[in-house]
């Protein structure tokens, strides 16, 4: 049987030479940019909603991110799975095999997300009560994934576009794709908020538009890699077995974080509006603060993944290390910066009663566990493109669970400000236990 390599495809395998650590500081640089662009403007879309000084908004955008956040993490557990096994096929230099399975995988990705966003809508309004929404925040925030969670096949779908994208090393393409529906976004946001007076309408519509260009702009993307065609049935099986081993675990290892988020938004419900607020902005900044971290999740991935395939163990331990590395260059930089600039971010979000002593805890000290928080996902990356799936699902359910309930439930009895240091003494116990892990794993391949 001959070989399933198409060198006309792709770029195959370009991460199996040169330096690891470049490759990795190229990836999750145009990564990071393509991050900060979108959260950046969610960011922003935060800042117009707080200055119409209605507490209700911004706290109904809190509770829905909540909810949202649980979305997201399926489609980016898909969205690992489909990186990991079409990085290794790529590796592999099977480049046919990897374009048939992409394709076919992500007709069920589309699948899954329609029902999940559906189900979501359907059923906000009971969701969010769970959460502790009442009243006028619990309306609004019902509204608001009325109208924007039926379109999250469109997120999952741009995701996917954009992991395919990094598999085969075109990193400046996946940037674009994440950075224009941000600038959509961008210059739609006031235009709707405030030109036309919509609120929290507008801003949804906003979302809406800037999901459908990041989709159309990603086919452009992928057009010349070939890395699409059209589905063929027998392939959705195979490549829902193989690249679902995968999946599976990583959208039970994302579903944790926002899982575990989801108690703390509870807890922090029963002390008003205003926590609400200061949890929410803290949710705004740290994307932005760590995209760099954030992105290492989705960029090393390939890079593991494709020395794997190529049987290069040397380089796939080489990139964990890089990523530790960087990950803690990036941390001490933020805390330097947000702890120098604590008090203009206060005034930029109007920040009131005890929202200012969330928003300069979080600034000025909690903001170091987020090396912790880089540990952790850096090594669930190790474990996903390795063949352990179920560490990185362990390690998350673990932070999600016993290093976040019982720290978050007793540090409710001290405030807002102790529900927030109880989950960030989870974090570091949890974060360092997967970083000892993942080296072990390395050690063993």
């Amino acid at each position: 049987m001959a070989p399933e390599v198409d060198l006309k495809a792709t770029r195959p395998a370009r991460f199996v030479h040169g330096s690891i650590m470049r490759h990795v500081v190229v990836m999750a640089g145009t990564g990071a940019i393509g991050l900060m662009a979108v959260f950046a403007v969610d960011l922003l879309n935060f800042w117009y909603i707080s200055h119409l000084h209605d507490p209700a908004l911004t706290a109904a955008i809190g509770f829905a991110a909540a909810l949202g956040y649980v979305q997201v993490a399926v489609s980016i557990g898909m969205t690992i799975g489909l990186g990991a096994i079409i990085g290794r096929l790529i590796g592999a230099r099977r480049i046919i095999r990897a374009r048939r399975f992409a394709s076919a995988f992500m007709v069920v990705m589309v699948g899954v997300t329609t029902v999940l966003g559906c189900l979501t809508a359907v059923l906000a309004s009971f969701l969010l009560s769970l959460l502790g929404a009442r009243g006028e925040a619990l309306v609004q925030a019902a509204h608001f994934l009325h109208m924007v969670s039926p379109f999250l096949p469109m997120v999952c779908y741009g995701m996917a576009q954009s992991a395919l994208l990094r598999c085969v090393g075109d990193a400046r393409r996946s940037m674009q794709v994440t950075v224009v529906g941000a600038i959509v976004s961008a210059i739609l946001d006031p235009i709707l908020i405030f030109g036309f007076n919509l609120g929290l309408t507008g801003a949804a519509v906003s979302t809406i538009i800037s999901r459908g260009t990041v989709v159309a702009f990603g086919f452009f993307s992928l057009r010349d890699h070939r890395m699409l065609e059209w589905p063929r049935l027998w392939a959705v099986a195979p490549a829902t077995r193989q690249i679902g081993a995968v999946a599976l675990p990583a959208i039970a290892t994302n579903l944790a974080t926002p899982v575990g988020g989801l108690f703390t938004t509870h807890f922090m419900s029963h002390f008003g509006l205003e926590a609400i607020t200061g949890q929410a902005t803290i949710e705004r900044i740290v994307p932005v603060a760590f995209a760099f971290v954030f992105a290492l999740t989705g960029s090393v991935g390939p890079i593991m993944s494709q020395n794997l395939g190529a049987g290069k163990k040397d380089r796939v331990r080489e990139t964990l290390y890089a990523s530790l590395k960087l990950t803690a260059l990036c941390v001490i930089l933020t805390w330097a910066i947000l702890a120098a600039f604590h008090t203009p971010i206060l005034h930029l979000f109007a920040s009131k009663g005890v929202a200012v002593r969330i928003v300069t805890l979080f600034c000025c000290w909690l903001v170091a566990s987020y090396f912790f928080v880089g540990l952790l996902f850096v090594s669930n990356t190790a474990f996903n493109n390795l063949g352990h799936p179920f560490y990185s699902t362990g390690f998350n359910w673990g932070r999600a669970t016993l290093g976040t309930i019982p720290f978050v439930w007793i540090g409710s009895f001290y405030g807002p400000i102790g529900i927030l240091v109880g989950q960030s003494l989870g974090v570091v116990i949890f974060g360092s236990l997967a970083a000892l892990t993942a080296f072990r794993v390395i050690r063993r391949i």
